[in-house]
């Protein structure tokens, strides 16, 4: 009996934020998690014997601290002298912020591993990164940074580029700096702590929301300045380092919002500004770019859920894509009977309808023939009839009583859509294709990757249905109905396939695992003649012949220990990539899960083809890696920043980082921390 689906417009709603989060990550975020991302298991090489010798980029590199406009506070008027607190107009700070993301940032060598944590009581850390040397537990004299601290309300709204509230940075008695250093465990990927550790060695600015009165200004502003005063007692006593002070704006945030605009990132409605590179949005962007809606086959389209349909009564105005029929991929939905279609097929003459199809890992191959199956043969036919009407000898359904022909003989136009346009809907995309071009599975997989240029996802168990199905998909099939249909192998590729491709970052370099550089079958499929391979060795490969030297690069010697650098590696990889450009090959770059060795590679050829800046980039990847989180561990990212500096130096242009050291860290735990509770 057919499976009839009662509720056919459902819409996916976002989840709720997680809770459990500590107030440095639950402020001014309440995005809900991608679907069908994750975070594999990056395992951590092992602490190389020669990790703590100097570098030859520490020798030339100076201890002194990062210059600022706000030291010393000559120029700067005395609020309150116990503890001392001075005022800043807001000329001065847009200058100071100016000024700061122009200095370069000081070598990694002289702030690793310093970043990464190190409490005094957690052994297995300090064992790992400094081996017993206590000079590398010291705190960095060369840092010296701006911590922007907002008093009242939230961070939803009246935010500063790269503000913070004062619960991130100050204890929860008031007068002392948070402890942020992990007192056990092991990680090379400390995001969530780098704004409070790095504010005691920052200068402080305070400044309040509108409704914020002075006095709560103050207040806070006294706090921080009673922080800094402790810290140099304990941390300080000998007064190595230059003094770090407190400030209060001088006037209030609508004043910021009229007089310096670039400044803002949310204003005080509640919006961004554009003004400040936001990383949610910017992913968000970069993600619909990668998967915009583009036609597969005749009248068929396949992306992402129109916001409209995602978040509604909030997008404006109607749609103007006039697709006829929104078939949504939903892991709540069934496979829709003949009947329900021959219903939806009515009601298509009175307007654009909506169906709901099962999602991409929802559903299984059968033991034996059953009606499911032929539901989905139906259910494709009848789209592909609804999208080509002029096509002779139209089929009614299995049991032959109720006709799948369309009405009229008007092209109806079809958007399959989910709302990352990448997953849920490539089961329903892949299973069309078969039938509509008379494809088989592996090379319906490879059109919609390398004809149709759609980047997309699938489930070790669409791999099995689809190759379980595709010979009634292909004996119904209208492309084959002069052909005899034989029964051939999957090629090697596909059988070792677990439904995930190499993702395409750009036309000629995709990133990916080492399970996806042992499938050279599948590379070669995919028009991927090189390998650049950072830190792991593909086993298929036991010629060590120039020749293949030529398509095949390693880099040695990389674990992903927070220790061994990358920034060393840059050009050489780069080159290679390029070379595999110039020669009109692509290039798959990889390293054991691909999401931090090799992810650091594919960002910094994005920084220095694309000319992005390293927010912008790690975004640009991010999205394009489909259902991994890419994770460059701390000090990858740390070094990705320095790069960029030279980025701009070889185009002439004037050093500036979009964001700062701080920001960029707080913002990539935020993104990532909805993902680790999974």
């Amino acid at each position: 009996m057919a499976t009839v689906v009662v509720q056919q417009q459902t819409l996916r709603h976002s989840t709720p934020p997680p809770t459990g989060l500590t107030p440095a990550l639950s402020l001014n975020r309440t995005s809900s998690p991608i679907p069908n991302k994750h975070i594999p298991v990056c395992p951590t090489g092992p602490s190389p014997v020669n990790a703590h010798a100097p570098s030859p980029a520490a020798k030339d590199s100076s201890n002194e601290q990062t210059s600022s406009l706000l030291y010393p506070p000559d120029k700067s008027r005395r609020l309150t002298n116990s503890p001392t607190v001075y005022t800043i107009d807001l000329k001065t700070l847009s200058a100071s912020l100016e000024h700061w993301a122009a200095q370069p940032l000081p070598n990694p060598e002289l702030m690793f591993p310093w970043l990464h944590g190190l409490h005094p009581d957690n052994h297995l850390q300090l064992g790992f990164f400094t081996k017993g040397k206590r000079s590398l537990r010291r705190t960095p004299r060369c840092w010296r940074g701006i911590t922007v601290v907002k008093v009242g309300g939230n961070l939803s709204s009246c935010r500063i580029k790269g503000a913070v509230a004062p619960e991130e940075v100050l204890a929860p008695s008031g007068v002392e700096f948070l402890a942020v250093d992990p007192r056990e465990g092991f990680s090379v990927r400390n995001f969530q702590i780098q704004t409070a550790k790095l504010a005691p060695l920052s200068d402080i600015i305070v400044y309040g929301e509108n409704s914020a009165t002075q006095q709560q200004i103050l207040d806070i502003a006294r706090r921080m300045a009673t922080a800094q005063h402790n810290w140099r007692i304990k941390n300080d006593p000998d007064r190595n380092f230059p003094a770090y002070n407190t400030f209060v704006l001088d006037c209030p945030f609508s004043e910021v919002e009229k007089r310096a605009p670039h400044l803002v990132a949310i204003n005080s409605s509640g919006q961004l500004t554009g003004q400040v590179v936001d990383f949610f949005q910017w992913e968000r962007l970069e993600m619909c770019e990668m998967s915009k809606a583009s036609e597969i086959s005749t009248n068929v389209w396949l992306g992402p859920t129109p916001d409209y349909l995602l978040r509604p009564g909030s997008c404006g105005p109607a749609p103007t894509e006039n697709f006829d029929l929104l078939i949504e991929a939903s892991e709540l939905a069934s496979i829709p009977g003949p009947r329900f279609l021959a219903n939806l097929n009515k009601q298509l003459e009175e307007g654009p309808q909506k169906l709901e199809f099962p999602s991409s890992g929802s559903i299984l191959l059968p033991s034996g023939e059953t009606r499911e199956i032929d539901d989905l043969v139906n259910t494709v036919r009848w789209i592909y009839y609804l999208a080509n009407p002029d096509e002779p000898d139209q089929k009614a359904d299995a049991d032959g009583d109720i006709p799948m022909i369309p009405l009229t003989k008007t092209a109806r136009k079809i958007l399959i859509h989910c709302p990352d346009g990448y997953t849920e809907s490539s089961l329903l995309a892949i299973a069309y294709l078969m039938f509509a071009e008379g494809i088989s599975a592996p090379n319906a997989w490879l059109r919609l990757h390398c004809e149709k240029k759609r980047n997309f996802f699938a489930y070790p168990s669409d791999i099995t249905f689809m190759s379980g199905v595709q010979a009634r998909l292909l004996q119904e099939s209208p492309a084959t109905r002069s052909h005899k249909i034989r029964s051939l192998p999957d090629p090697a590729w596909f059988r070792y396939c677990d439904g995930s491709l190499p993702s395409r970052i750009l036309p000629y370099m995709y990133l990916g695992n080492l399970s996806h550089a042992n499938n050279p079958e599948m590379l070669s499929a995919l028009g991927i003649k090189r390998i650049l391979s950072i830190g792991e060795t593909v086993t298929w490969n036991n010629d060590s012949s120039k020749a293949d030297e030529k398509i095949i690069l390693h880099i040695t010697d990389v674990q992903d220990n927070g220790i061994d650098p990358l920034t060393r590696a840059f050009d050489r990889c780069l080159e290679f990539i390029r070379q595999g450009k110039q020669d009109g090959m692509a290039t798959l770059v990889h390293c054991r899960v691909g999401v931090s060795r090799s992810a650091t590679i594919c960002i910094a050829e994005v920084m220095a083809s694309l000319g992005l800046s390293f927010p912008r980039a790690y975004c640009f990847v991010r999205a394009r890696r489909l259902n991994v989180i890419i994770q460059p561990h701390l000090r990858f990212v740390y070094e990705l920043l320095k790069w960029e500096e030279l980025q701009l130096q070889k185009r002439n242009k004037p050093a500036r980082r979009e964001l700062e050291w701080a920001t960029v860290a707080r913002e990539i735990a935020l993104m990532n921390k909805p993902y680790s509770r999974q």
